[in-house]
């Protein structure tokens, strides 16, 4: 089958914005006279829990950490708040795509690709990563946009990969996602479509083997991406030829 639409993920695949995301949630706990702070091997072992207010839920819930119940009543305040610190982060100039991210949707949008993004994060913080690494013009390069609670179900279900199929009107035998999770991986392959996989700082240590193909990025001509496993052996850059290959 053709290659017709690519979709991304958005966190840890357009852009390491975990550590954003991370500091984020710590001036959101300050700000709320939360006595918490998530260090980095916390924030690992939370990530384990798709959807940035699910994950908040969890660690209020089972952590029960100080001031567990009021910070539970205002969880939708709190989560708020930490999105707004996001965006002002983002807009600060606190994140950056990763190597080989821009390359490849302009290689994409030059040869007619449609594209397409598939994230348990909000609309909003899709938004302001898409308007300042990219500019307010790439909010209208994306024909669809499946972002936070549109899905029923977080991954690793496939809803959010379903309903981003639906909104493009296409099926998954001609579309190629590409992610940096194992649990985005699995939604993937559950909805039936091929995926790319370029691990992020947050996700080195998961298993990819049912992936079809593993870059450590996308790469640049000056920054050679690195073959990790399955199609692409020999390849230094992710071009649009090589996620045909997937769907071939």
């Amino acid at each position: 089958m053709p290659l017709e639409a690519l979709i991304f993920d958005v966190d840890g695949t357009l852009a390491e914005t975990e550590e954003t995301h991370r500091r984020a949630l710590n001036d959101a706990f300050a700000a709320f006279d939360l006595p918490w702070s998530w260090d980095q091997p916390t924030y690992r072992r939370l990530l384990r829990i798709m959807g940035g207010k699910e994950r908040l839920r969890h660690f209020i819930e089972h952590d029960r950490p100080e001031k567990a119940d009021d910070a539970l009543a205002r969880l939708d305040e709190l989560h708020a708040a930490k999105n707004r610190r996001y965006a002002e982060l983002v807009h600060e100039g606190g994140v950056t795509l990763r190597p080989g991210v821009a390359r490849l949707i302009a290689e994409a949008r030059e040869k007619g690709l449609t594209l397409a993004i598939a994230t348990t994060t909000s609309q909003a913080n899709v938004e302001a990563l898409l308007v300042k690494t990219l500019g307010p013009e790439a909010l209208g390069w994306f024909s669809a946009i499946a972002a936070g609670d549109l899905a029923p179900a977080k991954k690793p279900a496939p809803d959010i990969f379903l309903l981003a199929l639906r909104q493009l009107g296409l099926p998954a035998s001609v579309c190629v996602v590409l992610e940096d999770t194992v649990y985005g991986l699995r939604a993937a392959k559950a909805a039936g479509l091929a995926t790319l996989v370029t691990p992020s700082f947050y996700t080195d240590d998961q298993d990819f083997s049912a992936a079809d193909a593993v870059f450590d990025t996308l790469g640049e001509p000056d920054a050679p991406a690195l073959h990790l496993a399955g199609a692409g052996v020999g390849r230094t850059l992710v071009t649009v030829d090589v996620l045909r290959s997937l769907v071939a």
